[in-house]
């Protein structure tokens, strides 16, 4: 394998709390009780469609929806760096990737306006995620974002890698889609879907690579 790439909210940094925190701020605006992290959590993954489902109980086909996504997205970025951190495990996994000079990188649904600063905000080895990376794509370098191909497939031409020799580590079943979609070995984090592997824990990723 040449080449490691990785989601980035709930797969290698922890948001869920700056993205429900944005929410309740939404959800106070409009009237509406607060709610609890345990709630909310588990959407995290799921983006501004799931959290404004949880939340408004409205899916894009609401003539409301586009409002609200555009609410809920500036929100977001008056708060977005207070929380963010490396899920427990990730920092020695890319310790170790870096040290068996397997190169990693980011592919995420997330806007490039939030991404950037994001992993900038996260230190990484001495530095930050963003300098640690082979390449960072995110949901609208791309005509289409995951679960098609076309993020992952931009993130192989930045770095000159063949699909065929990479990973692709993800937390939803649209990873798993556009990790295969751009014929990748795809690996779950935490919990499964149809994938070539699962993992429970960050540094069990190594046993793949060889």
């Amino acid at each position: 394998m040449s080449l490691v790439l990785f989601d980035l909210d709930g797969t290698l940094v922890d948001t869920a709390v700056d993205l429900g925190l944005a929410l309740n701020l939404q959800l106070t605006r409009h009237g509406k009780p607060a709610l609890a992290h345990e709630l909310i959590r588990p959407v995290a993954s799921h983006g501004t469609t799931g959290l404004l489902k949880l939340g408004f109980d409205i899916t894009p086909t609401d003539i409301d929806f586009e409002n609200k996504r555009i609410e809920y997205l500036d929100l977001y970025e008056s708060v977005f760096t207070r929380n963010p951190v490396l899920l427990p495990g990730i920092s020695e996994l890319l310790s170790q990737l870096d040290a068996q000079s397997v190169r990693w990188g980011i592919v995420t649904n997330k806007q490039r306006r939030f991404s950037v600063d994001l992993i900038k905000a996260i230190k990484h080895a001495g530095g930050n995620l963003f300098d640690g990376s082979a390449c960072l794509v995110c949901g609208d370098d791309a005509r289409l974002p995951k679960p098609a191909p076309d993020t992952l497939l931009l993130a192989c031409r930045q770095t000159s890698s063949d699909p065929n020799t990479c990973i692709y580590v993800g937390d939803a079943e649209r990873d798993i889609q556009a990790g295969r979609a751009a014929g990748m070995k795809t690996i779950v984090a935490l919990f499964g879907y149809i994938a070539d592997a699962m993992i429970e824990a960050p540094l069990q990723l190594m046993r793949y690579l060889n």
